[in-house]
């Protein structure tokens, strides 16, 4: 073999040890219609892949991040990467007739991104009218490879989605508020992982089961896709031990209840300590100004393995829907990690009187938009 050759053979073999290869996530969403039946009542939602919520996105710190995008429903559409530093890729950020033209019916658009510097639980979602109200789904950024959790590793993550549920049409709920100038009607109920858990206008449907082995800690990565309500989440006997929002470690903390925005992500480890059991989870609103909410309360079920499925459910009464201390303890918690790896980087210095300024960008073909 000539010299040459086995130097470009040596090259290849220590090319990988070398070089730190750069990371491809394809992902494929197929925007679709599905007849759903919530609340024994059915009726056609707009979906990723047929589901809801939807896919939930894989990916570490570093990776690229490739989403083909294929409209096959009526509307118009784009999807929105919540929380994720578009550096050099605002093109890809997803609102509609800001960052792009809105993908139309029968039509397809690749995302393509890089997740720098971040890492924890984000989320996506449609950016385009209401249809986040079903169109969205969770983006999971693991730490990069050998890269640990700055808290004890779990032995399993589960995503936990919260949301809103309507029997009518979203598109149409928003469609007569902007006619009549009022606030949109309130939901029909809120969801956990997509269902509500029974109501007493249908008790036949069940909840979601998280289903978790006694003595293991699990990692409940948190979600509110809810369209306008700040909600409160607990489990029925169980800590929270919160030690991340928004994609930012926290000082981890335990407390009953968590309250968590629109739009905010809370991780939060659970100790499975009981010995068997099934424990109710909840989510509810939390509203404390004279303003109309969906006072429909979400339950899953928290269930041990080797419980019977006839085994009754411990339950828990949900705070009263304008509980502000039971907010206010939690928020008044939340203190930055703050540690050697993750530190704190607030300015020494602050100016006294700060400029702010907006602008909005359109790309050219923007202005060829159809609306």
């Amino acid at each position: 073999m000539a010299a040459w050759v086995r130097v470009l053979v040596l090259v290849a073999c220590l090319l990988p040890v070398l070089v730190e290869c750069q990371i491809i996530r394809h992902y494929k969403f197929n925007v679709v219609m599905k007849n759903t039946t919530r609340l024994c009542s059915k009726k056609p939602i707009v979906t990723v892949n047929g589901k809801f919520p939807g896919p939930t996105i894989y990916a570490r710190e570093d990776d690229t991040v490739l989403v083909k995008v294929v409209n096959h429903v009526k509307y118009n559409l784009s999807i929105h990467w919540h929380g994720i530093r578009q550096l050099r890729t605002g093109w890809a950020d997803g609102p509609a007739y800001i960052t792009q033209c809105p993908i139309q019916p029968g039509q397809n658009f690749v995302y393509n991104f890089t997740i720098t510097g971040q890492r924890g639980t984000l989320w996506w979602h449609a950016h385009i009218f209401w249809l986040r109200a079903t169109v969205h789904g969770a983006l999971v950024i693991l730490p990069k490879l050998g890269v640990p959790y700055p808290f004890p590793t779990p032995y399993k993550e589960l995503v936990v989605v919260l949301g809103e549920w309507w029997k009518s049409d979203v598109e149409a709920v928003v469609d007569e508020a902007m006619k009549s100038g009022l606030a949109p009607n309130v939901s029909d109920a809120h969801t956990i992982n997509g269902h509500p858990g029974p109501a007493s206008n249908c008790l036949s449907q069940g909840g979601f089961n998280f289903k978790v082995k006694s003595g293991k800690t699990y990692m409940l990565r948190i979600i509110n896709a809810a369209m306008n309500e700040e909600l409160f989440f607990k489990i029925a006997k169980h800590k929270l031990a919160v030690v991340e929002v928004d994609a930012t470690y926290v000082k981890p903390f335990n407390i009953d209840t968590i309250v968590i925005a629109p739009g905010q992500t809370t991780n939060v480890l659970l100790k499975a300590g009981l010995s068997a059991g099934k424990y109710l989870v909840a989510a509810s609103p939390f509203m404390d100004a004279p303003i109309a909410v969906d006072n429909k309360t979400a339950t899953a079920t928290l269930h041990y393995s080797g419980t019977l499925s006839s085994t009754a459910t411990t339950l828990t009464a949900p705070p009263p829907h304008n509980a502000t201390s039971i907010a206010a303890n939690f928020t008044d918690s939340l203190r930055s990690l703050n540690s050697k790896k993750y530190p704190a980087k607030v300015p020494i210095k602050i100016r006294p009187f700060p400029s702010f300024h907006h602008w909005t960008w359109c790309q050219p073909l923007c202005y060829l938009c159809q609306w």
